[in-house]
């Protein structure tokens, strides 16, 4: 069936064509069941949807009858032109995953954020890697070094608000590492077996949750109330439990003052951190603001 039949089938149809492309793009397969389970079909429901696609793509799909799973094929291309903002929604939320036609909003709204490009198809090569727990070969842009070549070992996608990151062991450092989406220059699957220390349970960064208690700033605030009621803070305390990897991103996006003494001036730092003390031993504090001295970014 061409790609123009697809203007023939019903919104619901294309859905769910949609998500079978989506499983086999950024996970590499797909079963039977996941489109059951995803839409509330039954069996045979889902037998001609994946036949369809089939008949749209026949070279992106093959069946493995030894697992009995379909698995993307080396000659995959994609059919649906999804953003990759709507790509890392659904593989962050696990929804989304509708065809990707463009919808007028129900009210006016504008972003206010930097573009940052992040190419699809390496997304869909780290993506398939932690699906199936196996390392990569990357070239990488780092602001210290330039573009170079390592092996790591991802095993999540990590949005730090500003921008989307992989975490992931880095062989060459020997460290749990955040890398940048947007300087992959260029990814591929390495085969072999991927050691005990490189696995996710071992990054003791990323397993520890700190709890945060953020207050309104005492000396840049004049109505404290106005903070408790933007954030929705109870007893005039916000607390939130982040993953140690991911504390100092979310204090430096939000502004939060981390000095012992809340000694930082200006109008953006309206929060402090009330407990300093839950920041001990975390990594990537270079990112808070007012906490210790800025280290050497790789």
């Amino acid at each position: 069936m061409p790609v123009e039949r697809l203007t023939e089938m019903t919104q619901t149809q294309r859905d769910r064509l949609a998500f079978i492309e989506l499983r086999l793009r950024f996970l590499g397969e797909l079963r039977r069941q996941d489109v059951v389970t995803r839409f509330g079909i039954q069996a045979a429901a889902a037998t001609r949807d994946i036949a369809q696609y089939k008949g749209i793509a026949p070279r992106n799909l093959e069946y493995d009858s030894k697992s009995k799973v379909y698995v993307r094929s080396s000659w995959f291309r994609a059919v649906f032109d999804f953003p990759v903002e709507r790509i890392l929604t659904w593989l962050s939320h696990g929804y989304g995953d509708g065809e990707p036609i463009r919808w007028k909003g129900v009210v006016v709204q504008e972003g206010a954020s930097l573009p940052g490009k992040i190419d699809p198809e390496l997304l869909s090569v780290l993506t398939r890697a932690i699906h199936q727990g196996c390392a990569v070969e990357i070239s990488y842009r780092a602001l210290s070094s330039g573009l170079t070549a390592r092996e790591i070992v991802p095993f999540a996608l990590a949005d730090s608000g500003l921008r989307w990151h992989v975490r992931a062991f880095d062989r060459r450092s020997g460290e749990f590492r955040d890398f940048v989406l947007g300087r992959l220059a260029d990814v591929r699957i390495v085969l072999g077996v991927v050691a005990e220390h490189e696995k996710p349970d071992q990054d003791i960064q990323w397993n520890r949750i700190t709890e945060l208690e953020l207050v309104p700033h005492p000396a840049n605030v004049q109505h404290p109330d106005t903070i408790e009621a933007e954030y929705g803070m109870e007893g005039g305390v916000l607390k939130i439990r982040a993953r140690a990897a991911m504390a100092g991103y979310l204090l430096r996006r939000w502004n939060v003052d981390c000095t012992e003494d809340h000694s930082l001036k200006g109008g953006e730092h309206h929060l402090w951190l009330r407990n300093r003390q839950a920041l001990y031993g975390v990594t990537n504090l270079v990112l808070a603001p007012g906490y210790g001295e800025p280290s050497k970014e790789w």
